[in-house]
């Protein structure tokens, strides 16, 4: 749910080793144009690309229609190729797990802004369009039916930003999917803590003396200092604590938890981090009519369970579960999300019941 962070790539970095991806079935990618496409702002892009990743083989039931599509959605700071971590994907898609490649056809799209689809540092940036959560969800639908022939997902499911996305999802488009997975996330609007620490990320790129209005020639590197904030936000304390246990090793740690941001680009982060504006999927929730299982960390400070706001929402849908997994050795706080193995056992059992 959680805006991009420093240790947001640190994590994932330790977390994929370099040669350790494995070549899925039928593994590609691929790019939808998206012609003249209007964004709820009123603004428009004549030209919006929404890249994507796909896995599996398509199969079409007697109708012809293709019956075993995911949709995988991923978070703030991530594109599609999130879901290829050995952390998600060795436990997710291999023969046997949940996800099992060689039984579904698995749809990871690029967020507007992220990866291979369209984005400030294309070449518009300031003048790129304002998005929001919604025009991301569209320009994903419009993929899977109009390109992709989709027109029914077994399953949606996203972590972190995703997991919002999902519960968007449930009541935009009521009956286009079985079942929905939103992980690490809550369906409320945004506010309180998880508002003030993205305004003060924004802030910190608006202001930033070389940052021009967006219309940079130099990239922005004042912001970077502050950005490793969201991290403290984002990480369970004990993990930080152990992965920082003196004051030379917490020094270390911030030092590369800059150089990382350093390597993104300012507009990129301000417009992901603004998307979030608007987000309240309350009147949404009583629409969803899919099969829903949430699942949230008992750690995660970015959607603590003390404020006790997914188990209303729940109570509004048929037959919706909610899991809260305890804080134990292996959790990461907000990050757990990236470590399938923890939560896979839900996701299994539910979808043995669908």
């Amino acid at each position: 749910m959680f805006m991009w962070t420093a240790l947001g790539l640190v994590v994932l970095a330790a977390a994929v080793p370099a040669a350790a991806q494995a070549a899925w079935p039928n593994q590609s990618e691929g790019d939808f144009v998206l012609k003249d496409f209007g964004f709820e702002s009123g603004e428009k892009l004549a030209e919006l690309n929404q890249h994507y990743t796909v896995l599996g083989t398509p199969h079409r039931n007697a109708a012809g229609e293709i019956d075993n599509a995911v949709l995988l959605l991923h978070g703030t700071s991530g594109t599609g190729k999130n879901w290829l971590m050995p952390s998600l994907a060795d436990e997710l898609f291999a023969a046997g797990q949940p996800l099992d490649a060689s039984k579904y056809f698995i749809v990871m799209p690029d967020g507007i802004g992220r990866g291979g689809s369209s984005k400030p540092s294309d070449g518009l940036q300031a003048k790129f369009p304002h998005y929001r959560y919604t025009d991301i969800i569209n320009a994903q639908h419009r993929l899977l039916t109009e390109h992709l022939g989709i027109k029914h997902l077994r399953l949606v499911l996203g972590s972190s930003m995703g997991g919002m996305h999902c519960w968007i999802w449930g009541g935009m488009y009521p009956g286009f999917m079985d079942a929905l997975v939103p992980i690490g996330s809550q369906p409320i609007a945004i506010s309180g803590r998880n508002w003030l620490s993205r305004r003060i990320a924004i802030e910190a790129i608006r202001n930033d003396p070389d940052y021009n209005g967006g219309n940079y020639t130099t990239k922005p590197t004042h912001y970077i200092r502050t950005a490793p904030f969201a991290s403290l936000m984002t990480e369970s304390p004990v993990r930080l604590q152990e992965m920082a246990p003196t004051r030379e090793a917490a020094e270390k740690l911030y030092q590369g938890w800059m150089a990382n941001v350093a390597k993104g680009d300012a507009n990129d982060q301000l417009y992901a981090t603004e998307a979030v504006i608007g987000y309240d999927p309350a009147p949404l929730v009583p629409k969803i009519t899919a099969r829903l299982l949430a699942i949230n960390f008992a750690d995660d400070e970015v959607n603590p369970p003390e404020l006790g706001v997914v188990e209303p929402a729940i109570a509004k849908i048929k037959g919706a579960k909610f899991v809260l997994v305890p804080a134990g050795p292996e959790t990461h706080g907000h990050f757990t999300h990236m470590r399938a193995a923890i939560w896979k056992p839900y996701l299994a059992e539910f979808l043995k019941g669908l």
